[in-house]
C-alpha cells in the first residue's frame, strides 16, 4: 500500500507545480486513485473573485466523476508550505459526498507525510440520508 501512495503523493508533487494561484501563492495539487486503479490530477484554481476559487481536491474530484470514475480509495494532497495542510471544510463535505471511507493523505514530500482517513478529519459528514423524507 505505501508504494502506492508514494506514487500518489509524488503525482500530487507533479501536479502541485500547475496550479494557478497569482492572488494568494498557495500551491495545493492532488492526484485522487480510483478504484479502477485509474489516477486523476488536479491543482487549485484561483479566481480574483474568492469566492469562485477551486480547491484542487474539488477539480480533481470532479474531474473523475465526469469521466466516470465512482468509487475511490485514496487521495494525495501536496501544499506548497513547510506544514502539513488539511483540506478545508468545502472539500471535506465535497469529498464526504463521493468518498466517506477514502484515505486521504496529506504530503510535503515522500518522505514527510499523514494518512487519515476522511471519517476522521469529517466524521459527522452531511450526507443523503441527512435530507428529510418528503411527505
Amino acid at each position: 500500500m505505501h508504494s502506492e501512495y508514494i506514487s500518489l503523493i509524488r503525482q500530487s508533487l507533479k501536479a502541485r507545480k500547475l496550479s494557478y494561484s497569482p492572488y494568494s501563492g498557495f500551491k495545493v495539487g492532488a492526484a485522487l486513485l480510483g478504484a479502477s486503479g485509474r489516477v486523476y490530477c488536479g491543482a487549485n484554481i484561483e479566481s480574483a473573485s474568492y469566492s469562485l476559487t477551486l480547491c484542487a481536491e474539488r477539480v480533481v474530484f470532479s474531474k473523475a466523476l465526469s469521466e466516470g470514475e465512482k468509487r475511490f480509495r485514496a487521495i494525495a494532497i501536496s501544499v506548497s508550505s513547510n506544514d502539513l495542510v488539511f483540506p478545508c471544510g468545502a472539500c471535506r463535505q465535497f469529498m464526504y459526498e463521493f468518498a466517506k471511507d477514502i484515505d486521504v493523505i496529506i504530503a510535503g514530500s515522500v518522505t514527510d507525510f499523514k494518512i487519515v482517513t476522511l471519517k476522521e478529519l469529517l466524521p459527522f459528514g452531511f450526507e443523503r440520508k441527512s435530507i428529510p423524507k418528503k411527505t
